[in-house]
């Protein structure tokens, strides 16, 4: 279709394929009206807040005690405490979580328009999902999303030693797909680790998708393209 000598084109998923954020905002609305109807006391605004933030600050390690789910489900009672400031029903957070879970996969949808887009562009390149994240909660949303079938190969960071950026993540998804660094090109919103891992091992193109508008021009990480969608590749694609 495009005959610029790309063969491979490595997809992020949270945020560029789908909107996570978007999703997670919708299920913490979820949650707070849950929690007014249960808690006589305390600042709903604030328990989510405080969940949201041991979310980001998230460190987990898979082991045999915990379970990424009670792992959150400790968040939502950490944050429920911390809010109320008075003893709550310990099955509460719990029922925040699953509720806060269940919602957010519910609104993991690929857009039709961009479901398309990857289809067209499988006739003529391979397509890898390449996602940071813990093993289960990326195959969740995966699953969520409906990528079967839309990609050659999918490789989660969490099932590896190292995550995007780090180049051994990379070279995995090159021998994959059989192909070099410079048969491909990187697609994703981070510059931290999309954008600035693509550059490290060579890619052909590095592309940002960002709804910020153009790169700032002291930013010490600068990809070749800057999208406000991924709807916009073919353009990048037929420039290459």
């Amino acid at each position: 279709m495009y005959g610029n000598g790309v063969k491979a084109i490595l997809f992020d998923l949270d945020n560029t394929l789908i909107d996570t954020r978007g999703a997670g905002e919708s299920a913490i609305k979820k949650v707070a009206e849950l929690l007014r109807t249960k808690l006589h006391h305390g600042d709903v605004d604030t328990i989510c807040k405080k969940f949201k933030e041991k979310l980001l600050e998230e460190s987990y390690q898979p082991s045999a005690d915990l379970t990424i789910d009670q792992v959150r489900i400790n968040y939502w009672d950490m944050a429920i405490e911390e809010g109320e400031g008075l003893d709550h029903d310990p099955s509460l957070a719990a029922q925040c979580y699953w509720l806060w879970k269940n919602t957010r996969l519910a609104h993991l949808r690929i857009p039709g328009p961009v479901q398309r887009l990857l289809q067209e562009l499988r006739t003529t390149h391979k397509l890898l999902l390449l996602t940071n994240g813990e093993s289960q909660t990326q195959r969740e949303k995966i699953q969520a999303a409906c990528c079967r079938g839309l990609f050659d190969a999918v490789v989660v960071g969490g099932e590896h030693a190292e995550e995007k950026p780090a180049p051994s993540i990379f070279q995995h998804c090159f021998h994959q797909l059989g192909v070099g660094p410079q048969d491909c090109i990187m697609v994703g919103d981070s510059l931290d680790t999309d954008i600035l891992g693509g550059i490290n091992v060579g890619v052909r193109a590095t592309v940002w998708i960002t709804d910020k508008g153009t790169i700032q021009p002291e930013a010490s990480i600068k990809p070749d393209y800057v999208l406000a969608t991924v709807l916009e590749l073919p353009s990048v694609l037929s420039t290459l």
